[in-house]
C-alpha cells in the first residue's frame, strides 16, 4: 500500500520539532512507520494514521472522529488503531493523535529484533 507523502512530511515536521528523540523510519504495517527512541511510535498507511496507544485509553479514543480499529486475523489489536483524514485533518487533532502515541512511546515495549 502506498503512503501519502504529504501526511509523511507533517508527521515527519512535527516529530522533528521535539527535542531528545531518536526518531527512525522504516516500512512496516504497508506504511511508512516512525520509530520513536527504537519503539514504533505512529505509521502513516495510505491517508491515514496508523497510532500505537495505551489500550487502557481506548474508552476515550473509539469516541473521537476519524477512529477505525486495527484488525489483524480477525481480532482489534490492542493499542492499536487506525484514524483518517476526517480525524486529523485540524491542527488541534492532529497534535492530539501525535502526542497519544509519544505519551505512550515512553511505557511500551520495544519488539523483540529478528
Amino acid at each position: 500500500m502506498a503512503y501519502d507523502n504529504d501526511l509523511v512530511q507533517q508527521v515527519r515536521a512535527y516529530l522533528r520539532g521535539i527535542p531528545r528523540m531518536a526518531i527512525e523510519e522504516k516500512k512496516m504495517f504497508g506504511g511508512l512507520a516512525f520509530l520513536v527512541n527504537g519503539k514504533m511510535c505512529i505509521n502513516v498507511s495510505g491517508d491515514s494514521l496508523m497510532c500505537r496507544f495505551d489500550p487502557d485509553n481506548l474508552d476515550e479514543i473509539v469516541e473521537r472522529r476519524g477512529y477505525r480499529p486495527m484488525v489483524m486475523k480477525g481480532k482489534n489489536l490492542a493499542g492499536y488503531c487506525y484514524v483518517g483524514p476526517e480525524g486529523y485533518g485540524q491542527p488541534e487533532d492532529f497534535s492530539y493523535w501525535l502526542e497519544l502515541c509519544l505519551a505512550y512511546n515512553a511505557q511500551a515495549k520495544a519488539s523483540s529484533r529478528r
